[in-house]
């Protein structure tokens, strides 16, 4: 079969150009704009893609078109294929149909955390001889690929609550119809297709109205809105997860390192499970709760869980550690959300105690420019030393007005990325923390500092930061 994908440069189409091309179809695509690492990739699959969406794009003999939930009424690509009466669906919908009806499916869905807790269910199953398939939005740790088909019996997916395409507006992860369903945690975001918490509810219970009874939730017992979501009705079998719980059928911690470095988990009936990993942050541990109660789910018993979790290399861009040298250190994370900056910077703070915090956040969301979230977020960016903000196109509001003043709590905002690594090079100083935070591209901010760093260091043959006795 011939597919031609819109939108194949995103982490979700191009999974499933990689799950095609595994299939045996032939695959092309196009995108809005084409680079690495996702367009050397699909060159080394034999897909052809195009830069920019024209009409020409569209073979003419093509099968079917799979349609991104990024495009719309209006492109190119898309007037073409509805005049030209070419067969097409969503993403989803395919999935479901070529792959995931034949098998059993284990879907990670929730505000935070998803790429992460994927990733470690798809090590702990890899580890215990379980070779699934998976769909990641991201690049997981373990693995040198995104996606894949696998020949076991589980399919491990991301289960994003967005949009599946302009003609089907209902959450990617109703297509999925999973027999182990992980609900990480349940918060307001996506402004831009969701007008209140109410209606991402909704979605989340229609989720859950497609687990059959023999199915089960993995539900997080501390989270308000995942219980209530689940008290509109619940039809499969429920095994809770949660902190500072006792007892009874919940998932839990036992001791702990302070920076989660090292934990018991703790699960129904007593059954312990000791690990130790490259991770840190209470963040990281919650998720593995919820991975150790889907894998015992999935039939995998507590030593192999060990096992996968100590062995698990967490995801690109999850609180990834980039340059330590002359006592600096700079983390990138993928937090965009400011629940995900707190447990970021509660994490950091842990792991590196008495180092002062200079936080950069890019305002890249619809939910974040448009000040959705603006009290919360103007209460996390006071919380390190330094604060820098990328602001995000047609942004109304300026976050570093509403910091107070009158606090030790630096913050401030920038329209490009070149501007922010001046800045940092000129705040930084040796024993400081550098974390990265953006969703998105950042204006290859990551690259450019670590670029600066490293000239600096070559020129001048000395520390590339202030020493701790000379701050800003």
């Amino acid at each position: 079969m011939k597919l031609h994908i819109l939108g194949i440069c995103g982490t979700f189409m191009a999974g499933i150009a990689q799950i095609a091309r595994e299939l045996g179809h032939e695959v092309s695509g196009s995108d809005a704009s084409t680079y690495p690492p996702m367009s050397t990739l699909l060159a080394g699959l034999d897909v052809d893609v195009a830069n920019g969406y024209r009409a020409e794009n569209v073979p003419p003999d093509v099968d079917m078109c799979l349609i991104g939930n990024a495009m719309s009424r209006g492109n190119p690509e898309v007037e073409h294929i509805l005049d030209n009466r070419h067969d097409f669906m969503s993403g989803p919908e395919w999935l479901h149909r070529e792959v995931l009806r034949h098998r059993d499916v284990i879907a990670v869905a929730g505000t935070h955390g998803k790429t992460t807790t994927t990733s470690m269910v798809c090590h702990v199953l890899e580890s215990a001889g379980e070779h699934c398939g998976f769909l990641v939005g991201g690049v997981p740790g373990n693995f040198e690929v995104s996606a894949r088909l696998g020949d076991g019996r589980w399919f491990v997916i991301e289960a994003d609550e967005y949009d599946t395409a302009f003609f089907d507006k209902r959450s990617k992860f109703v297509h999925y119809h999973p027999r182990i369903a992980i609900l990480n945690n349940l918060e307001y975001d996506h402004a831009d297709i969701f007008d209140d918490l109410s209606q991402i509810k909704t979605q989340f219970h229609h989720l859950v109205r497609t687990i059959p009874g023999s199915g089960t939730i993995v539900a997080n017992k501390g989270d308000e809105n995942v219980m209530d979501t689940l008290s509109r009705g619940c039809w499969s079998r429920v095994r809770r997860f949660a902190t500072g719980m006792a007892g009874g059928d919940t998932w839990r911690f036992g001791a702990h390192a302070e920076d989660y470095s090292a934990f018991e988990v703790i699960g129904p009936d007593e059954r312990r499970i000791d690990v130790s990993w490259r991770l840190f942050g209470a963040h990281n541990a919650v998720n593995a709760l919820a991975a150790c109660a889907a894998c015992d789910a999935a039939g995998i018993d507590a030593a192999r869980i060990a096992r996968g979790l100590s062995g698990f290399e967490p995801p690109r861009r999850r609180l990834q550690l980039l340059y330590d040298e002359n006592e600096l250190r700079v983390y990138e994370d993928f937090a965009h959300h400011p629940t995900a900056i707190a447990t970021t910077l509660d994490a950091l703070r842990a792991r590196h105690p008495g180092s002062r915090l200079l936080a950069v956040v890019e305002m890249r969301s619809n939910t974040m420019r448009g000040g959705i979230h603006r009290q919360t977020l103007t209460e996390v960016l006071a919380r390190p030393e330094a604060s820098l903000v990328l602001r995000g196109p047609d942004m109304q509001w300026d976050p570093a007005d509403m910091v107070d003043g009158g606090g030790e709590a630096l913050c401030e905002t920038f329209d490009d990325a070149g501007s922010i690594v001046e800045r940092l090079l000129e705040l930084a100083r040796a024993g400081d923390v550098i974390v990265l935070m953006s969703n998105g591209g950042f204006q290859a901010l990551p690259r450019r500092l670590l670029d600066k760093l490293a000239i600096r260091t070559e020129r001048e043959g000395v520390p590339d930061v202030h020493s701790r006795e000379n701050p800003d």
